[in-house]
């Protein structure tokens, strides 16, 4: 009696990307420059939302207008409690469907904008004086941290892909700076 052991097809093999191993951080018109556009993961458009509400409160007010007919009037009101809470829960929803964080790394400067529902925090830094790390741990927020501020980034991307985006800010600044050594050199030369 023998015994073959194959290799498991698992991990499958990464596959070959066309945006140069680039996952959150896409490259801009001007050179060395750098936008990372984390949004929130919204499965539904604020047009469906509003549709499926109206359906909802269709569907809700036909079934309360039978009772209604039949003599159990108590029930519309029921219904028109369900609608008011359902609709303020799916404002709350609606709301933060937009909620997203935009870093954009640009020359000698790294500007975050926080979208929380209707506000907008920015944050400023220069990318030679910035530090990119974990705040806890692996699949912790990454924290971006530089001349006495900081800022926690990443809540939009699962945990277990925080890593890369902190070594995608990393790689990004990296080569910022390499294209501002680049052009120093160059005018040093001229």
């Amino acid at each position: 009696m023998s015994i073959t052991l194959a290799p498991s097809p698992w991990p499958a093999p990464p596959a070959s990307r066309r945006d140069a191993g680039w996952r959150f951080g896409r490259e801009q018109a001007s050179p060395a420059a750098w936008r990372f556009d984390l949004r929130r993961n919204v499965s539904i458009t604020p047009r469906q939302l509003v549709a499926a509400y109206a359906l909802l409160c269709g569907v809700s007010l036909v079934v309360a207008g039978g009772f209604w007919l039949q003599g159990v009037t108590v029930v519309g009101l029921f219904t028109g409690v369900e609608l008011l809470a359902v609709g303020a829960a799916l404002l709350v929803v609606a709301r933060h469907a937009g909620d997203r964080e935009l870093i954009t790394l640009a020359g000698h400067e790294l500007l975050v904008e926080q979208h929380v529902g209707p506000g907008i925090a920015h944050t400023k830094f220069r990318a030679e004086w910035l530090r990119v790390e974990p705040v806890a741990g692996d699949g912790s927020l990454v924290e971006l941290s530089g001349e006495g501020r900081r800022v926690r980034v990443g809540r939009h991307v699962r945990p277990e892909l925080r890593v890369e985006l902190a070594q995608e800010l990393r790689r990004a600044l990296r080569l910022v700076r390499a294209a501002g050594e680049r052009v120093v050199d160059h005018e040093h030369k001229a």
